[in-house]
C-alpha cells in the first residue's frame, strides 16, 4: 500500500487521539470516584442498620421500664393498704397480724428490686440515648460525605465526557483528511492489537511493540520509498518513520 508520508504522519496524530479515547473511555468505567461513592454509600448503610439497632433497642427499654414502673406501683399500693390495715386496729387475730407484716416485708423487698431494675434500665436507656446521638452524628456527616462523593463523581464524568467530546471532533477531522485505504487499514490492525494501529519508528524502534529494528529490517525501511506505506515485522502494525527514525 502506498500513502502520502503527510498522510502517514498524520496517522499518528489520529493513533494519539484514539489512544487518549481509549484511555478516556477506560477511566470512564472505572473512576476513582465511583469506589469513593460505593464505600461511602456502605458507611452509610451500616451507620443506618446500627441507628435502626439501637431505636429498637429504646423502644424495647421504655417498654421494660414502663412495665416495671406499673409493678412498683402495684406493690407500692399494696402495700400501703397492707400497712393502713395493720394501723387501723381492726386486725385483732396475733396470726393475721404476723401473715400481714411478712407480706409487707416481702413487697418491701419486691419493691427494693423492682426500683434496683428500674435503675439498671435508666442507665442502660441513658447509654443508648448517647449511641443514637452519636449515630445521629455519624450518619449526618457519611450523608455529607456521600453528597460530597455524588458531586465529584458528576464533576468527573462531566470533564471526561468534554474531553471526550473535543478528542472525538479532533479525530473526524483527522478522518477526512486520510485516504480510506490507509484509515481502513489502521481500524483493522487496531481491532486486531489492542487499540493500536500505528506507531512510530525512532531511534530504531517500533514505538507499538518497543523492540529494536534488526539491521537488515532498517535497512529495508531506509530503501523503501517514502509513500511505501512500512509494517513492523515483530507487531505487524503500520510503522510511521519521523525525523527521528534513526535511518
Amino acid at each position: 500500500m502506498k500513502a502520502e508520508p503527510a498522510h502517514q504522519l498524520r496517522l499518528l496524530d489520529l493513533q494519539e487521539t484514539d489512544t487518549e479515547r481509549d484511555r478516556l473511555n477506560r477511566l470512564l468505567r472505572a473512576l476513582p470516584e465511583e469506589e469513593q461513592l460505593r464505600q461511602c454509600e456502605a458507611r452509610l448503610t451500616e451507620l443506618r442498620d446500627q441507628l435502626a439497632v439501637t431505636e429498637t433497642e429504646l423502644r424495647d427499654l421504655d417498654r421494660e421500664q414502663r412495665k416495671v414502673e406499673r409493678d412498683i406501683d402495684q406493690v407500692r399500693a399494696r402495700a400501703e393498704r397492707n400497712t393502713q390495715r395493720m394501723e387501723s386496729g381492726q386486725i385483732s387475730s396475733p396470726r393475721e397480724l404476723e401473715s400481714l407484716q411478712a407480706e409487707i416485708e416481702l413487697l418491701a423487698r419486691r419493691q427494693s428490686e423492682l426500683e434496683d431494675i428500674a435503675l439498671e434500665l435508666m442507665e442502660r436507656r441513658e447509654e443508648a440515648d448517647k449511641r443514637r446521638a452519636d449515630l445521629d452524628r455519624k450518619v449526618t456527616e457519611a450523608v455529607e460525605e456521600r453528597d460530597d462523593a455524588e458531586n465529584r463523581r458528576s464533576e468527573a464524568v462531566l470533564w471526561i465526557k468534554d474531553e471526550l467530546d473535543s478528542a472525538t471532533q479532533r479525530r473526524s477531522r483527522i478522518v477526512k483528511e486520510l485516504p480510506e485505504d490507509l484509515l481502513n487499514l489502521y481500524e483493522r490492525l487496531r481491532e486486531q492489537y489492542a487499540g493500536i494501529g500505528a506507531a512510530a519508528l525512532r531511534y530504531g524502534r517500533c514505538e507499538g511493540c518497543k523492540l529494536q529494528l534488526s539491521a537488515a529490517e532498517l535497512r529495508e525501511m531506509r530503501l523503501a520509498p517514502p509513500e511505501e506505506v512500512t509494517r513492523c515485522e515483530n507487531c505487524r502494525r503500520i510503522l510511521v518513520r519521523v525525523a527521528d527514525s534513526g535511518l
